[in-house]
């Protein structure tokens, strides 16, 4: 069941992956691979999971690829849900 309001997962990963640790963002960053900007952006919030960076997630605290990418696909749904019906399209039907 998808949630109402789910979490930035850049918050899921501060408060369930680098807090538990105790690891700041420039040791996550860097056991990563990626730089402390691409880290901060995604913590704060500022952007989002991609493929790669579900991949690296995945090998650096574990669960799947899949897993770093559904959170990211409900976080983005239920912020367009929200404004949906701002969203206009034409209803196509067959002929």
């Amino acid at each position: 069941m998808p949630m109402n309001n789910p979490p930035h997962p850049g918050e899921v990963i501060r408060e369930l992956c680098l807090e538990p640790l105790g690891l700041t963002v420039t040791a996550a960053a860097q056991g990563l691979g990626v730089s402390r900007k691409t880290l901060s952006e995604l913590l704060n919030g500022h952007s989002g999971i991609s493929p790669e960076m579900a991949i690296r997630l995945s090998k650096g605290f574990g669960g799947s690829p899949e897993s770093w990418m559904r959170q990211q696909m409900q976080y983005d749904l239920a912020q367009l849900t929200s404004r949906a019906d701002k969203i206009h399209v034409d209803r196509f039907e067959a002929a």
